[in-house]
């Protein structure tokens, strides 16, 4: 049994659904008359799907869709129709003539049962959406509606928030409170924005807040396996629960918070990567900027940087990873620019540590009643791990297992996949790897699916860093070149565009199932430092060659100028024009490199040192150095904005051991 909230009701009644073994359940309108037996109507018949325990476990209404939701002891959430209008109602005479009835018992009147029901003619209605397991196979505990949205938990330790499209249940992402927390009972949202999670922790019942991503109550009560209630107010807070045929009760109030944050944390430990995905325009407001980060603590956070406000607010974070996250990218082209005329829309690739690639859609836009004056629908779309892709490998006793330790340390969108004349609608990502190699995936946004579709590895040791880029001629012919860069200091430029064409082909033909091909072997090979390439970045010029530009582990700097060709039989072919190099250009690792122009470079570097280069032929020449605040650089992105004047402004974001804007 479980009662169920629906708006119209009057304060005496409830909606009570009953489940059995044979997987039917009941919606009842129960109605409480002092004094009288009660009056009780049956609305609707449900048959759950099949399964070992066939009962639901929670429910509730959507009643501007004419809906009723809910999870089943299987971890399933279900979706039936219902409608109000439709029932049967009975009174305190008997009304069964056989079949199977339901005893509803007046507690007044000595625990007589005051009435049998019986279903009568009513249909039985089979479900209009299933998503089978989505809480595993230790059930769903509740689903909410929230602002348009649902929220469902379990005791698989996540909560999940889904939306309903044309009567169909699509899940958006899944969120992971804190560690330990693997049985999630409710989730309660506050009047000031708040989310707090309710659940248990070993025999701790934890009351978790989302803000501040800590524990507000932790009460030793025995664990989840007892009746038990939790009540809030702003006055005061109350838990209680049964223990050892006790009813034992918990009652805190509401205190002044002596603790005052100075500045809140954008994540646990050091910041990874960060990427812009854009400005948001908002009425009334400043440009909001809005950035992704990434962090060892195993999450990746969008969030607002406002120039006046001077302070990072948190929009969304993704905590899908069970591993250090350690880089990011987006795929951006014609039609992803955005929803509205004042949107942001984007895929967001995040990858890191055991071997893991998540995929999201990030939809931004202005919203004037919010802290930070934006508003981000986060999306999941894909995800993808290479030791399940090796399980789906044939003869693979054949084969050396893959290190399951295996980490992403870069990634980089092929750009110009699809064209008028050859339109895919695959998506291509590349992926520097720890294990020597570099790999190219595929996505299909609208199958949810990421595809390993080539590999290889020709580097023989940690490759560092990837950058795909595009180069079109006059006629309109395209080849996708990739550059990757390892830990000896050497710099790989490939032809990708045979791999790609071959994966579209057998992707449509395969119906998005195939063994990764080879990537062949790279066309030039430039060895541009005596160790580990720790950035990199390409520009094209004017001219229509490219600048490739990289920092070292040794400080140095390296610059080289390419132009690519096509032979007599159609072959790629990549031509060092001129290379650059500068030595202890800085004191440690430079981490952050940026072609701002085909004269003008800049850098960034452990030293805390940002340093602009302007380059001669054959030599780069110091222009400026400037000290931040950031220590231990991991990583950092540059972008142009042109003022009211027509002034043109570079900005820069560097992150590490906290995140700052230049």
């Amino acid at each position: 049994l479980s009662l169920a909230s629906r708006p119209g009701l009057p304060n005496t009644a409830a909606a009570l659904l009953a489940s059995g073994p044979n997987g039917e359940m009941l919606w009842l309108d129960v109605t409480h008359r002092p004094g009288q037996a009660p009056w009780v109507r049956i609305m609707g018949r449900y048959l759950l799907p099949p399964c070992k325990q066939r009962w639901h476990t929670c429910a509730a209404f959507l009643p501007q869709e004419g809906l009723l939701l809910c999870g089943d002891r299987r971890g399933s959430l279900i979706l039936f129709p219902c409608s109000s209008s439709s029932g049967y109602a009975a009174e305190s005479t008997s009304i069964a003539n056989g079949g199977t009835d339901l005893a509803v018992e007046d507690f007044s009147n000595e625990l007589e049962p005051s009435c049998l029901l019986h279903k009568g003619t009513l249909p039985l209605e089979s479900p209009l959406s299933v998503l089978f397991g989505l809480h595993g196979k230790t059930g769903v505990t509740s689903v909410t509606i929230h602002r348009g949205y649902i929220y469902s938990t379990g005791r698989d330790g996540v909560y999940r928030q889904l939306r309903l499209q044309d009567q169909h249940l699509e899940v958006l992402q899944k969120h992971k409170p804190c560690k330990g927390l693997q049985w999630i009972e409710e989730l309660h949202f506050t009047s000031d924005g708040d989310l707090l999670v309710l659940g248990f922790h070993a025999d701790n019942f934890v009351v978790w807040s989302s803000r501040t991503r800590e524990n507000i109550h932790c009460i030793p009560c025995g664990g989840g396996h007892r009746s038990w209630s939790y009540c809030s107010s702003p006055l005061a807070e109350v838990f209680a629960f049964i223990k050892s045929g006790d009813v034992m009760l918990y009652h805190c109030e509401a205190k002044p918070c002596e603790q005052q944050v100075l500045l809140a944390s954008l994540h646990g430990r050091e910041i990874t990567c960060v990427r812009r995905l854009g400005a948001v325009e908002v009425p009334g407001h400043a440009t909001c900027n809005v950035f992704v980060t990434s962090s060892e603590d195993t999450t990746a956070c969008v969030l607002v940087l406002s120039e006046n406000s001077r302070a990072a607010v948190p929009l969304a974070r993704l905590s899908d990873h069970i591993s250090s996250v350690r880089t990011l990218a987006f795929a951006t082209g014609p039609g992803e620019e955005g929803f509205g005329d004042e949107g942001l829309s984007a895929l967001l690739f995040s990858a890191g540590g055991r071997a893991q690639i998540e995929c999201y859609r990030l939809l931004c836009a202005g919203d004037t009643a919010s802290e930070s004056a934006v508003a981000c629908q986060v999306i999941h779309v894909a995800s993808h791990r290479l030791d399940k892709h090796w399980e789906k490998k044939k003869n693979r006793h054949k084969l050396v297992k893959m290190d399951p330790e295996t980490r992403y340390m870069s990634l980089s969108v092929v750009p110009g996949t699809s064209t008028k004349q050859l339109p895919t609608p695959w998506k291509f990502l590349a992926a520097a790897c720890s294990d020597g190699s570099v790999r190219i995936f595929g996505l299909l946004e609208a199958a949810q699916k990421l595809v390993l579709v080539a590999e290889s590895f020709h580097h023989q040791r940690c490759v560092l860093k990837v950058e795909a880029f595009l180069h079109a001629r006059a006629g309109g012919e395209r080849r996708h070149l990739l550059c990757s860069a390892a830990t000896d200091g050497s710099i790989a430029f490939w032809d990708i565009t045979g791999p790609i064409m071959n994966a579209v082909d057998t992707l449509h033909q395969a119906e998005g199932e195939m063994q990764p091909l080879a990537l062949g072997a790279p066309l030039v090979t430039v060895m541009a430092h005596s160790c580990g390439v720790n950035s990199l970045h390409i520009r094209k010029t004017p001219e229509g060659r490219y600048l490739v530009a990289s920092g070292s582990d040794d400080g140095s700097i390296h610059v080289c100028l390419l132009e690519v060709a096509l032979d007599r039989g159609e072959a790629t072919c990549l031509q060092v024009l001129e290379r650059v190099s500068r030595s202890c250009a800085h004191a440690a690792h430079v981490t952050g490199i940026r072609v701002l122009r085909p004269d003008l470079l800049l850098s960034a570097s452990v030293d805390q040192r940002l340093t602009l280069w302007n380059q001669h032929p054959g030599e780069l020449v110091p222009l400026s150095t400037t000290f931040f605040h950031v220590p231990d650089l991991a990583e950092l992105d540059c972008w142009e904005e042109v003022e009211a004047g027509g002034e043109l402004r570079y900005y820069c974001v560097l992150c590490g051991q906290g995140l700052e804007m230049l």
